[in-house]
């Protein structure tokens, strides 16, 4: 059942709607799937329309509620703008959200509202156009006892406990945690674009956790193991120059340290800047994918774990 959780009034008597379709099979537990929050984000929009395909289609299997809202920050899609236009808010710091403010900041308050009192919650994002990410849960550090275990079952590469901005002050997360509703963030891919690989990824790990919570009555199989980024350390390579980066390796490999992780070249002197040099043995999670680098650009993130 598709309704409106809340709607507000543009210029040129315009509105703006934010939907939800609620799928209803049983007495069971519910769980919220949210996307959309950042406009450059995509991947969900695909994750969700599998979603309401497939349990659409085989609601005999659906024992609970599974509620999806699929477009938090319309606007912002249809302008490909990571923030909310006219406003240049991150839907992402204003929640719990108000009445009074900016409509960002309504759309928050009533986004909360909606999702109070369900068991769990999946909140869907991508990367930005710059670094491209293998699919990953954030979960702050103090936590991380809780939610891992639920990580676990979303079927991603890996689970990265850490301070992120992405589960921080004025998230989404934060506020539904504060709420005493287990929320995991998502991230994977690179702004702007859909990859379906990573997409029926976490497909599948959203049903696997639906079967394992009590939702969903159709067992995956073949769930990964990820790394958890407690078991080792992670470690973040910075340019030291300008130019353009040029990778050397492939995402999500094994890569020994003291490898060439790429090099940053000068067009004009063509010249190489800089040599990018693993520091380490590990696996690579964070690629740069936008290829204009300066001084300080984070070129990859790395997790050094035993082999």
């Amino acid at each position: 059942m598709i309704q409106n959780i809340m709607t507000c009034k543009l210029n040129v008597d315009e509105e703006l709607t934010i939907k939800k379709n609620t799928l209803r099979g049983g007495d069971g537990k519910r769980i919220a799937i949210v996307t959309g929050i950042h406009g450059d984000e995509l991947e969900g929009q695909y994750i969700t329309y599998k979603l309401v395909k497939t349990i659409t289609a085989n609601m005999s299997k659906l024992k609970g509620t599974v509620d999806i809202y699929p477009a938090i920050n319309p606007l912002g899609m249809e302008s490909a703008s990571r923030a909310v236009p006219m406003t240049g808010m991150d839907m992402n710091k204003v929640f719990p959200g108000s009445d009074a403010g900016a409509f960002a900041e309504n759309i928050a308050k009533y986004l909360i509202e909606d999702i109070r009192g369900a068991d769990i919650c999946v909140d869907i994002h991508s990367s930005n156009i710059f670094i491209r990410e293998i699919p990953q849960v954030r979960i702050r550090s103090d936590q991380s006892d809780e939610l891992v275990n639920y990580a676990k079952m979303l079927n991603t590469d890996m689970i990265w406990v850490h301070e992120s901005g992405a589960v921080g002050d004025g998230s989404l997360a934060e506020s539904l945690i504060a709420e005493n509703i287990p929320t995991l963030v998502v991230e994977m891919g690179v702004g702007q674009r859909i990859d379906l690989e990573y997409c029926e990824q976490l497909l599948h790990g959203i049903f696997n956790l639906m079967n394992k919570v009590g939702i969903w009555a159709d067992e995956e199989h073949g769930i990964s193991h990820p790394m958890i980024s407690t078991d080792g350390e992670v470690h973040v390579i910075h340019s030291s120059g300008s130019g353009i980066f040029i990778p050397c390796v492939e995402h999500n490999n094994w890569i020994a340290k003291g490898s060439v992780l790429g090099e940053i070249i000068t067009p004009i002197t063509g010249t190489v800047e800089q040599e990018i040099i693993a520091p380490v043995d590990g696996v690579i999670f964070s690629l740069r994918e936008y290829p204009i680098v300066y001084e300080g650009s984070v070129i990859a993130r790395m997790l050094s774990l035993e082999k």
